[in-house]
């Protein structure tokens, strides 16, 4: 009997029966705050706007903290995510937070794919899960969850219409994490035009198909506040590090010359709507959205590309053994095809090389009879010369030899006469 059987006939034959007396499991709720408390949480938010938009800012407002950071500037080449970790404590819970910024985002002439480093950093986190889930001993309770959890998308306070950027960019965001769009900056424009730029940001998204995250409404303790929030999206935001003294109280304002603009004033400014919204009542439902929609369809997909399904044709369910066994059996197959392809490219390839080697070896053949002959025909002219001086040095000799004969008689032919008219003139006296 399959185990779905079993699951279903167990679920069909369940029954209600009281109890007679206290057994103790209504503190599985308390059991399981204390190991969360003790575990501790995590939180991850990524920042996406353009350079200058006060995103450090208002992270350091959220969180009423100073974090680490060195400032952008708008000369970068493209656009670089910069993450940083921290380690908050709040009574007696932990948190560790994750805040990315997008470094660069919009300072480029060409924009046309400054939306893609930022969707490759969230399928990395998605990818990095996937592939600590498919580990064979696997320790997701200690593994640190880098899935980003809300994506906080700052707008420019232009007054009149979103940019192109911002709709692609958070066209191409919207299925892969929890965007929460924001008006940066919002003191920079009236109350009447920061309306009327609400509105048309809301029609905008509306219109081009972008899903933003909705406030959820199904829990009875936060379905009124999160149905008055969503109507406020997306919220008008300030940040502000600076504190002024209002009245008798420190508070967190924007000094210009005109007045004071405070950050916790909610007549002022959205923020305590999206601290609220952000932290206080909906940073859980966030984690879990990430969990069981963006990644569980990142994973459906990226399990479905590997060939594992849920049902085969027949509507059957699916064998994760079978599936294995199937995709183990088509990647040897490839495999045996591919090294085939390989020994027949490399027998060609050795044929070639032994035919440019006979080519080459024949043309040194041809060059070495040349040369050879060429050499004979040198060595024989050489050999002509050579005879040629031999013989007339031997013929030089021979003149030489018969010049000194000719030489030596005409001289022994003087000394003769010489002598007998010597004799001569003695006889007569």
């Amino acid at each position: 009997m399959a185990a779905t059987d079993i699951a279903r006939q167990v679920g069909e034959g369940c029954r209600t029966v009281p109890l007679a007396g206290h057994v103790g499991f209504d503190s599985l709720p308390d059991q399981l705050v204390n190991k969360s408390v003790s575990q501790g949480f995590c939180f991850n938010i990524l920042c996406v706007g353009e350079t200058g938009l006060g995103k450090s800012t208002l992270m350091d407002t959220l969180f009423n903290t100073k974090f680490e950071g060195e400032p952008a500037t708008h000369t970068q080449p493209g656009v670089q995510l910069r993450s940083n970790t921290y380690d908050l404590q709040e009574s007696n819970v932990g948190l560790k937070l994750t805040i990315v910024s997008t470094v660069g985002f919009g300072d480029q002439i060409n924009k046309e794919d400054s939306y893609k480093p930022i969707v490759e950093f969230i399928d990395a986190q998605f990818e990095a899960y996937l592939q600590e889930e498919l580990k064979i001993r696997r320790v997701l309770h200690t593994y640190h969850d880098s899935r980003i959890h809300a994506c906080l998308y700052f707008i420019a306070p232009t007054g009149h219409s979103l940019k192109s950027l911002d709709l692609v960019t958070m066209k191409k965001l919207d299925s892969k994490v929890n965007i929460i769009p924001i008006i940066a900056k919002s003191d920079a424009i009236s109350k009447s035009e920061l309306t009327k730029f609400k509105i048309k940001i809301t029609s905008e998204l509306v219109s081009n198909g972008v899903q933003i995250y909705q406030f959820p409404t199904d829990d009875e303790s936060v379905a009124e506040i999160n149905g008055t929030m969503n109507a406020h999206l997306p919220f008008a935001v300030i940040g502000s590090t600076e504190e002024l003294k209002i009245g008798n109280k420190m508070m967190k304002a924007r000094q210009y010359p005109w007045g004071t603009v405070q950050v916790e004033n909610e007549a002022h400014c959205d923020f305590v709507k999206l601290r609220e919204m952000l932290i206080r009542v909906n940073m859980e439902d966030l984690r879990e959205q990430t969990h069981t929609r963006h990644y569980e369809l990142y994973r459906r997909c990226k399990l479905e590309e590997m060939g594992f399904k849920d049902t085969d044709p027949d509507s059957k369910p699916f064998s994760l053994q079978e599936t294995y066994e199937a995709k183990r059996n088509e990647f040897l197959g490839e495999l045996q095809k591919k090294e085939e392809e390989m020994r027949q490219m490399f027998v060609q390839r050795v044929k070639e090389k032994e035919a440019e080697l006979k080519e080459a070896e024949k043309e040194l053949h041809e060059k070495f009879d040349r040369l050879k002959k060429l050499h004979q025909d040198e060595k024989k002219k050489l050999e002509d010369k050579k005879k040629s001086l031999d013989d007339e040095v031997n013929a030089f000799k021979q003149r030489k030899t018969a010049a000194e004969l000719l030489q030596s008689q005409g001289s022994q032919a003087g000394g003769s006469q010489t002598l007998k008219r010597d004799k001569e003139k003695k006889n007569f006296f």
